[in-house]
């Protein structure tokens, strides 16, 4: 066997090494993220990360390095989700129980999330062991706490924000395998435990529900919320709050509140001048001034075509669509979806948009999860919702991509160099139309393609 001189043997290992880890994507239309467009780009993928963005012609290609040419194609950055319920569900059926909760079940979701081109997502209510507050635990396993750690190709970031913290059964609703997932406080006692062993768990925030569901429940009051807020900050955890009313938005705003899991104020009241002086005085102190909230809108604007779309029936069996979204469909018209729309507007200008000019973050967190909120599709909805309530195409994009990836910490939702290689190919342009960003091509997570054809048949051959 012929033998080569170890500095040769280096270098050839050194270059075939070169040829397999960096990568130049070329000829896109690229949305960056940023709120810029670049034609006829360029980028370069080393391992997991964008090393070099710009135009054609005009990046430094290293010998060897692959080529992947994507004229005609558009290229935007992936989504992350702030506000998901994931683990729960059984997609085949629609059923939902903490049995569901497995590491298998929480990774065919991150998968599922991947193939709509989300690269992160937080969990919310996640089901892991927590103090029941009565000097024992509810012995729920650490699935969330372990799926956080790992990083899976084709699939998305997990990190999670624990189990949160209620009043008894006033926390997540939808179904009853999660109303007892919150820590259940009544006293202020309860509330300090609650959080300090939450934040054992090092949640990227502690959730409390203040909502009083139309009357029907006792919530939490300022009472209990105020002292686990002021717990939660000492301890260097921020908080992120679900409410309804203006008066609690006024509250937890002053208390320093960092993040909203929906809009601050709903139900028929909209913000004041009270409240968005708050948000700016915040913002002027620099009083933990990096401010977000959901709005939400999902599915609100859509129509009979929407769900429809090629997208969606990929990965949900047409008998769990019928099922969960059945009647509603039924009663869809062009009126009724025009007259949606119109609301949607309304509601923007008057709330959403108006909390975004004091200086909040729109991000994109769309609830998915529960029973009816199909896992991707939910958070593809919600963001072409908010164009319809007021957004442009571009500013849509860069709310769900790099606000969202701020807020949440995670390094990407950007196309530039030391993010990580994240970002969607699209077969139309979705500046055009928001919805164009549903004409998915391939999706790339830290660098490598998602093999999406596998996953759509996996899930196909269990219906």
């Amino acid at each position: 066997m012929r033998q080569f001189p170890p500095v040769l043997l280096f270098a050839a290992l050194l270059s075939a090494q070169t040829q397999t880890r960096v990568t130049a994507f070329e000829g896109a239309r690229l949305i960056t993220g940023n709120g810029d467009v670049i034609e006829n780009s360029a980028f370069l993928v080393e391992e997991a990360r964008f090393t070099q963005v710009g135009r054609r012609g005009e990046l430094r290609i290293p010998a060897g390095a692959a080529q992947v040419d994507l004229t005609g194609k558009t290229v935007m950055p992936t989504k992350v989700d702030l506000h998901g319920h994931i683990g729960f569900q059984h997609d085949v059926d629609g059923t939902m129980a903490k049995e569901y909760y497995t590491r298998e079940n929480l990774m065919d979701h991150l998968q599922r999330l991947a193939y709509y081109g989300f690269s992160a997502i937080i969990g919310i209510g996640d089901l892991t062991d927590r103090s029941d507050l009565h000097g024992g635990r509810t012995h729920w396993g650490d699935v969330p706490l372990r799926v956080r750690d790992e990083i899976v190709p084709g699939a998305a970031l997990f990190r999670t924000a624990g189990p949160g913290i209620a009043w008894p059964d006033s926390g997540a609703q939808g179904h009853p395998s999660r109303a007892d997932v919150p820590y259940p406080v009544t006293t202020v006692a309860e509330a300090i435990e609650a959080v300090r062993d939450n934040a054992r768990m090092k949640p990227e925030f502690i959730k409390i529900w203040v909502d009083d569901r139309g009357g029907t429940k006792k919530k939490l009051t300022p009472e209990l919320y105020l002292p686990i807020i002021e717990e939660a900050h000492r301890l260097n955890i921020p908080v992120g709050a679900h409410n309804v009313t203006l008066a609690d938005a006024k509250l937890l705003m002053r208390a320093g509140v960092e993040g909203w899991l929906h809009l601050p104020v709903r139900m028929g009241e909209v913000p004041d001048d009270e409240l968005i002086g708050i948000i700016k005085d915040r913002i002027a102190r620099k009083d933990r001034p990096n401010m977000w909230f959901n709005p939400g809108a999902g599915w609100t604007a859509t129509s009979r075509e929407d769900w429809n779309d090629p997208l969606l029936r990929e990965t949900v069996p047409a008998s769990q669509i019928q099922a969960q979204w059945g009647d509603y469909l039924a009663k869809l018209t062009p009126e009724s979806v025009a007259g949606a729309r119109e609301n949607l507007k309304q509601m923007g200008a008057a709330n959403a948009l108006r909390l975004r000019d004091a200086g909040m973050k729109i991000v994109l967190g769309s609830d998915t999860g529960q029973t009816r909120f199909f896992i991707g599709w939910m958070g593809q909805l919600e963001m072409e919702n908010w164009v319809w309530m007021g957004l442009t195409p571009m500013q849509a994009i860069v709310a769900a991509t790099r606000d969202s990836a701020e807020m949440g910490h995670f390094n990407t939702g950007v196309i530039a160099a030391g993010k990580n290689a994240d970002f969607i190919v699209l077969n139309a342009n979705p500046l055009d139309n928001i919805a164009n960003s549903r004409r998915i091509d391939k999706v790339y997570l830290r660098g490598e393609e998602v093999d999406r054809a596998a996953m759509k048949a996996k899930w196909q051959s269990r219906w």
